[in-house]
Order: C-alpha cells, then structure tokens, then sequence
C-alpha cells in the first residue's frame, strides 16, 4: 500500500510540473500575428491616425491587448494623433489578494522626439521629457527599443521601453507595483516587445 501511495504521488508531482512548465512553452510559441479579437481595433487606430501602430500578441494575464476590452481603461488619440492605449487590472485586498497589472502602448506619428510633459512635483510646474533616466537597451523582434526608468503622465511609476519607427516614436511600458517587482516587470515588457506585430491601415 505504501509503495501504491509513493508511486501515485510520484505521478501527481510529475502530472504537476508539467501543467506548470506548459505555460510557457506555449506562451514561447505564441504567433506572430495579431488576434481576430484584437486585429479590428489595431486597424481602426492605424487608419484613424493614418500610421502603423503595434498590437501586441503576448500581455500579462488577464490583460488581452484588446481594444475596447473590459480591461482597456483608456483609448484615446490626441490632436496631434499621437495614441495612448492602456489596460489595467486592479484587485484591493491583503498580501496575495491584492495588485495591479497596467501596461500601456503609445505612439506618436510623424515625431522621433521624446515629448514633454508637466513636471507635477514642482509648484512652477515647468515641462520636462516625459520619459528620462535611461538605463540602455533591449533589441529583440528587430526593435531597438530604450529602457526609462522615470516617467511622467500615464507612465509615472513605470518602466517604459522607447523606439523610433519610420518616423515615429512609439513606448510600451508596465507600472511597478505588486505582484510584480521591477525585475519581473523587465520580463513582461520584453515578451511584450517580442511579441508585437506591426499593423497597417
């Protein structure tokens, strides 16, 4: 009977590893291609702002990269059509209970420029980059992208990754906060950055 118990809980803890390991195989190989969910929105925001934009295919669960999802808290386009989309989960509670994952996408056509925004620190309230403090580089999915560690606006708290497209800017960025630390935050940004595919109007 021991030996019995022994050889089913050999089994149970190898059945256990696997469904552990499974994930992120399959998020390893995840396609290249924008989702039929999410494809219509990404082509609505190319043609309304009459540039490429970057959908991404991989996003930290239960984030969808959805336009227009329960979870995408903001979309907007500015009159300059530069675009910020942003999704967001938030659960209040104790210890495990409790967080917030917040990824946002932005771009800003026909600008290489970091742009500026309000230093809300200060009581004169001068404009400064949005995005500063850089701490090199990450190159995958043939993106070059800049690593800032201190943002402003939507991206305040985040870390926030920059590259230049044709002519334009464009960011992605995640806040630091629990469950995720900054290093688990460096993870989820560049799987986000190797999964984006570039959509046209």
């Amino acid at each position: 009977m021991k030996g019995l118990l022994v050889l089913v809980s050999v089994a149970l803890l190898a059945a256990a590893c696997g469904e552990a390991q499974m994930p992120r195989r399959v998020a390893d190989a995840a396609p290249k291609q924008c989702s039929a969910k999410a494809l219509p929105g990404w082509k609505q925001l190319a043609r309304r702002i009459d540039a490429p934009v970057y959908c991404p295919t991989w996003m930290p669960d239960p984030l969808d990269g959805v336009i227009g999802s329960r979870w995408n808290n903001i979309n907007a386009v500015s009159r300059d059509r530069s675009y910020l989309q942003s999704w967001v989960w938030q659960e209040t509670g104790l210890g495990a209970a409790g967080g917030e994952l917040h990824v946002n996408l932005r771009g800003y056509p026909g600008r290489t420029r970091i742009p500026k925004c309000v230093d809300a620190d200060t009581a004169k309230r001068p404009l400064i980059p949005c995005f500063a403090d850089p701490r090199g580089t990450v190159r995958v999915n043939g993106i070059t992208a800049t690593v800032f560690t201190v943002n402003q606006d939507a991206d305040q708290w985040h870390i926030l990754y920059a590259w230049r497209h044709a002519g334009s800017l464009y960011t992605i960025s995640e806040h630091v906060a629990p469950p995720v630390n900054y290093a688990k935050v460096r993870v989820y940004l560049n799987r986000i950055l190797r999964g984006l595919v570039l959509v046209r109007a």
